[in-house]
């Protein structure tokens, strides 16, 4: 069975994988960014850990890799990264394949492939047409058309996490960990009731999540606003694209079920049945693997 290497840059680890046809992960192993762009060395470190991952696997041929950011439309140079800057604007792709002659890489934004992914290896199989949102640190965004990764006209759509919400801040700064944090942090100072978010120290996007496992009122009051700005989200995108299935995935699935309500509300506001008859929202599933499962399955792109 043939092996593929999959690679997901963060802005916190370096992970690779090397990943079966099946979508089976064999084995991972991560490196911090910090270290792999030590002395503003990014690339010269990646080919290195590279050259080592290659040597223990020689069967590898194909080699995909997921980058948090926007990217050429022939995909050989990196654009904008800012959670890796080490790595903004470098022929990356252009560098990977004049060092390593015998091997076919493919690089592409994190959440496309993490929505490629979802295509090929989801517990159960998604149609050829729909969208995917990633919640986490930030909010990204991919969808899949007719089976290819969506793209649009010069590389970079779906960038779902820019779109602006109706507070007039985009939905990443509404809803990613800082400004699930700074909905906490505002709330919480005009909060007449008791809360425990108040007995918990210096807050964090864990603490939230916390108190909202514990029926805390207000961190639930918190999640409802999360899902009234991933409703409108959700809307904008089914709007541009005419697709009526959405998976979520990222640190979502451990608080769906308190923005739910309010995630549908809007999307019942603000869609007609055209789009709501049909429509399926899920949970996306390959959990904290998709990153590189992901990045794996772009090797299955014909070239």
């Amino acid at each position: 069975m043939e092996k593929f290497l999959g690679i997901d840059i963060g802005g916190t680890n370096v992970k690779f994988g090397l990943v079966e046809t099946t979508g089976n992960l064999i084995y991972k192993k991560k490196y911090p960014t910090a270290e792999v762009g030590e002395d503003g060395k990014f690339i010269k470190n990646f080919k290195k850990i590279l050259t080592k991952q290659l040597e223990k696997n020689p069967s590898v041929k194909k080699v995909g890799i997921g980058v948090p950011g926007t990217l050429s439309k022939d995909r050989l140079w990196t654009l904008e990264l800012p959670n890796i800057p080490g790595l903004e604007k470098k022929r990356f792709l252009g560098e990977l394949k004049d060092h390593f002659k015998d091997i076919v890489f493919h690089v592409e934004n994190d959440a496309n492939a993490a929505a490629l992914g979802e295509y090929y290896f989801a517990e159960n199989k998604v149609p050829d047409n729909f969208i995917f949102i990633t919640l986490g640190t930030g909010v990204g965004g991919g969808a899949v058309i007719d089976g290819q990764i969506f793209k649009g006209g010069d590389g970079n759509g779906m960038e779902i996490g820019h779109i602006v919400s109706s507070n007039g801040k985009t939905i990443e700064e509404n809803i990613g960990k800082k400004g699930i944090l700074g909905m906490a942090l505002t709330t919480l100072e005009g909060y007449e009731g008791r809360s425990v978010l108040s007995e918990m120290g210096v807050l964090n996007p864990k603490k939230v999540v916390k108190a909202a496992h514990g029926q805390d009122s207000l961190a639930l009051e918190i999640f409802s606003d999360v899902g009234k700005y991933l409703g409108e989200a959700i809307v904008s995108a089914i709007r541009l694209l005419d697709v009526k299935t959405v998976l979520i995935g990222g640190g979502v699935s451990d608080t769906f079920e308190y923005v739910r309500h309010s995630m549908y509300d809007s999307i019942n506001h603000y869609l007609t049945p055209y789009y709501t008859d049909k429509l399926d929202i899920r949970l996306a599933t390959l959990g904290n693997e998709a990153g590189i499962i992901g990045a794996a399955s772009l090797c299955f792109i014909e070239d």
